[in-house]
């Protein structure tokens, strides 16, 4: 296969399983709203799924499907820290903010690198998507096509989390009232509760 289809396929592959509605998404999409750590939001996220896209593509795949120990604990870790910020979410919908200048201090550097590394790396649907299912897709391709297969599904991911990070701020008139923060996070809480939930469903009947 030319080079040009085997990145072309990668990278519709990865926007498949990288554009959905999930905790990641959500905080990035949040931190481009409030202009707070926008590149290093989207550039952690980018770089994370490169890392996780390689090692699947050239053999991490098979080392995690063997382990159950590490699913499950990816599982109920992932589910606990869903709901601690599912409620966090909900406190926030329960008094908004808005964008107002000196409405809330912007988290510290740690705190953004810590909450998005949880949200990548204690969530098991990253390993079964991103390194079994995308990886195993990649690793399908003799071994000289295997790097554009990585570089196509590491643009997707570039190309959405860039996008979503700093096209968040063409929303920004919504969010000058509170009743859209209110909206956003509720639908946050929502989104992290159903996630978690469908963690623990999944880990009862796995594990």
């Amino acid at each position: 296969m030319p080079p040009y289809l085997t990145l072309l396929e990668g990278f519709g592959l990865g926007a498949s399983l990288i554009i959905a509605i999930g905790a990641q998404n959500a905080f990035v999409l949040r931190q481009g709203l409030k202009r707070q750590h926008v590149f290093l939001s989207a550039a952690f996220c980018s770089l994370a799924d490169l890392v996780l896209i390689t090692a699947g593509v050239f053999g991490l795949g098979a080392l995690v499907r063997e382990q159950t120990w590490f699913l499950a604990l990816m599982t109920w870790g992932g589910a606990a820290f869903l709901g601690w910020y599912g409620m966090k979410a909900a406190r926030r919908a329960w008094k908004p903010g808005t964008l107002e200048a000196g409405d809330q201090a912007p988290l510290p550097l740690i705190a953004v690198v810590a909450t998005l590394a949880a949200f990548t790396f204690l969530n098991p649907h990253v390993y079964l998507d991103t390194v079994l299912l995308l990886g195993g897709l990649g690793a399908r391709h003799p071994a000289r096509e295997q790097p554009w297969f990585v570089l196509g599904a590491s643009l997707a991911s570039v190309t959405w989390f860039f996008g979503l990070a700093y096209g968040a701020r063409l929303l920004a008139p919504l969010f000058q009232k509170a009743v859209t923060w209110r909206v956003l996070d509720g639908l946050i809480a929502a989104v992290m509760f159903l996630l978690a939930g469908g963690l623990v469903v999944g880990g009862l009947g796995r594990f």
